[in-house]
């Protein structure tokens, strides 16, 4: 009953309104205090019945005259016996529900040592998938811009590719140079160069659209994959990073241009990886041949000497 009452209580009675539970709270009070007192008052008279027994059977035993040898044993009464038994009975089921606490005891113990190897390995599987995590972040990083290294964007690459295999989807490359970084590195030294590459990838970062993929491919070269991007639409990119980074202002106050070549499936090459690559850095070398500072896509590729990227 006391159970009862506490789980209406709790349960029952935070479900209802504040008005109803205003009104009905002391009766609630008053029900909780009647059952406890009901059950302090049965578990008195349990306790008193169970003494009174033992009482009985303690007197019974002991009032057993002693028999002497040679004389006749008493037959004890069916009341007597009755209560005898009772009292073997009650010491059995004591013994048992001690066996029982003990064993319960040790189960908890022992589920208590279960659960606590169950968290801390749990913990340590977690700091290890947070470990490896890192690990392999830190390999596809490129350290002094942040972004992705060719490893990565190789990868990458390699899915894109496939997938366009797949369902035809179209996949556009962007290779950007930036033009006479060499004269910033030699002038204004390798700190003014490693600030001038953190800069054009925050300008990349914020003109890409998060499934786009960003890498430094090397030195003062830049990489970026366009997903389900056409070669109109890479275009259109690439003109908005040229003109972003035409007005930008460098913390070293030089002006920094970039030459860009763009490759695109299905227009230019077949679906591979490094025709895709190949193909984008023809046109970016197209790019530096004519007069930098612009955008080239496959089709622009002349006859003409290349510059390599950097001059």
């Amino acid at each position: 009953m006391l159970v009862v009452a506490y789980l209406v209580y709790s349960y029952a009675f935070p479900l209802l309104d504040v008005q109803t539970q205003e009104r009905d709270l002391p009766w609630m009070l008053v029900m909780l205090c009647g059952t406890g007192l009901l059950m302090a008052a049965g578990s008195f008279m349990l306790w008193d019945l169970a003494t009174s027994v033992v009482r009985h059977a303690d007197a019974s035993t002991g009032n057993r005259p002693v028999s002497k040898p040679g004389t006749p044993t008493p037959v004890a009464s069916p009341e007597t016996a009755a209560v005898q038994q009772y009292v073997q009975q009650s010491d059995e089921v004591d013994s048992l529900m001690q066996s029982f606490s003990r064993m319960l005891v040790t189960i908890e113990q022992q589920a208590a040592d279960v659960n606590e190897y169950a968290r801390r390995l749990d913990t340590a599987y977690k700091d290890l998938e947070s470990t490896s995590a890192q690990l392999k972040e830190f390999s596809f990083k490129d350290e002094v811009t942040g972004l992705y290294n060719r490893r990565f964007f190789s990868i990458r690459l390699e899915e894109e590719v496939s997938r366009y295999r797949r369902f035809n989807h179209p996949v556009s490359v962007v290779l950007l140079d930036l033009d006479g970084f060499k004269a910033v590195n030699d002038d204004l030294g390798h700190a003014a160069g490693d600030e001038t590459l953190r800069a054009m990838a925050d300008i990349l970062l914020k003109q890409s659209r998060g499934i786009n993929v960003i890498c430094r491919y090397g030195g003062d070269e830049f990489a970026v994959l366009l997903v389900e991007t056409s070669k109109s639409g890479a275009r259109l990119y690439a003109d908005r990073i040229r003109y972003v980074l035409s007005t930008w202002a460098f913390a070293h106050g030089r002006r920094v241009t970039a030459s860009f070549g763009i490759a695109s499936l299905p227009e230019d090459v077949a679906p591979a990886a490094d025709e895709l690559i190949r193909a984008a850095d023809e046109a970016l070398y197209a790019a530096k041949r004519a007069g930098k500072n612009r955008v080239s896509v496959h089709e622009d590729i002349g006859a003409a000497p290349g510059v390599r990227p950097g001059a």
